[in-house]
């Protein structure tokens, strides 16, 4: 702002706006607005007023890896429980008259060979009376000697005339009757000797002791009943209890593995019989699995079976492809336009090698492999191809 000096009267005034001053000021500020709003447009411009390119949006599509899985051969495995026994148990009693018995030799779970003893029967009256006709016999052979000498006798005196013939034939006949009398005193003296035998209790066949129902100082007789029970060759079986409808699949020679309630160890069999009847209230049949011996096979026990009853031709699968909700199992494979398709299916046997599909997939398809879980059908997915685990998945 301009200023100078001015005189009023006499006196000499300094510093006193000049009139011009607020013209010029006002001219300024114009001037400076001016140029902010210029500023102000500029920016506007290059901020909003351009024209921003037009850029085309790109589909983010999901990568999924999807599987074919073919078709192979499943064996057939049907599943079923039963219980342990012998394969062919033998009850043993008293075959004799029976008696006191005087010691038991065997212990349940020891072998035994055939005819082996199991326990003694007190024989003190037998042995008297074996004795006794042991003596009779001795006197029927003293009386056959007697009746041979005179015979002897009888046939020199008839060649000088001093006897007939007839007295000859008595003499014969005489030698005869006491050599009868030998032969039936030695019959009678080999029946005692089978009726003493019968009083010990014998092992029918070799096999293994399963039970023992007898002890020293029992009195037993043919009434008694079993007082041991035998495994013939200590062969073993499982009685498998298998529904009507998958009976039939079962055959003679069936593979099957056997495990034992309580531990973990299969053990191998074969099917040897399959019921030819089927319980009218339950509905099954049985199937009996020879087993070879060991020990943790003990008869009267729970076991499982699993018996291969056939093999069949379908697709397998791992358990990463199958899907699961109130519908049922389903998988999802790939339909036109790489668009998700729901497939219902029926599984079948779990093995290493997978989940065999029974029914809804023919082996052609494309499975989806894994995520199934966050996909939904109909929904536009990018697939990859790849080999299926040759292992159950979990």
């Amino acid at each position: 702002m301009n200023y100078e000096t001015r005189t009023i009267g006499n006196e000499e005034i300094r510093g006193l706006p000049s009139p011009d001053a607020p013209r010029r000021s006002r001219a300024g500020l114009i001037g400076i607005a001016i140029v902010v709003v210029a500023i102000v447009a500029a920016v506007a411009y290059f901020a909003f007023g351009r024209a921003k390119p037009v850029t085309k949006s790109v589909e983010q599509l999901p990568l999924v890896s999807v599987v074919v899985p073919g078709r192979s051969s499943v064996s057939r495995v049907v599943s079923a429980t039963g219980s342990l026994a012998a394969r062919r148990e033998m009850p043993v009693g008293v075959a004799g008259d029976g008696g006191m018995v005087t010691r038991v030799l065997v212990e349940p779970g020891q072998w035994v060979a055939k005819g082996q003893v199991l326990a003694l029967v007190d024989r003190s009256v037998q042995t008297q009376t074996a004795a006794s006709l042991s003596a009779q016999i001795a006197v029927a052979r003293s009386d056959a000697a007697i009746a041979q000498s005179e015979l002897d006798r009888a046939q020199a005196l008839v060649t000088r005339g001093f006897l007939s013939k007839a007295d000859l034939e008595r003499k014969a006949a005489t030698r005869d009757a006491a050599l009868a009398r030998v032969r039936v005193a030695q019959a009678t003296l080999g029946e005692a000797n089978a009726r003493t035998n019968r009083l010990d209790i014998r092992a029918p066949a070799a096999g293994l002791v399963l039970t023992r129902a007898v002890e020293p100082g029992q009195i037993v007789g043919p009434g008694t009943g079993t007082l041991f029970r035998l495994a013939e060759g200590g062969q073993m079986e499982m009685r498998a209890q298998v529904s009507e409808s998958e009976l039939r699949g079962v055959r003679i020679g069936a593979h099957a593995d056997v495990t034992p309630v309580g531990g973990s160890q299969s053990f191998a069999g074969q099917v040897w019989q399959v019921s030819p009847v089927i319980d009218p209230q339950s509905r099954q049949g049985i199937a009996r699995i020879a087993l070879t011996y060991d020990p943790a096979l003990r008869p009267g026990g729970f076991a499982s079976a699993a018996v291969v009853a056939g093999e069949t031709n379908v697709p397998q699968l791992p358990n990463s492809a199958i899907q699961s909700d109130d519908k049922g199992n389903f998988v999802y494979v790939m339909g036109n336009g790489d668009k998700i398709v729901r497939r219902a299916i029926k599984v079948g046997e779990v093995s290493d090698r997978g989940v065999a599909i029974v029914d809804g997939l023919n082996g052609t398809e494309q499975v989806v492999l894994s995520a199934g879980a966050f996909l939904t059908p109909d929904q536009k997915v990018k697939p990859t191809r790849v080999t299926a685990p040759t292992t159950n998945q979990r």
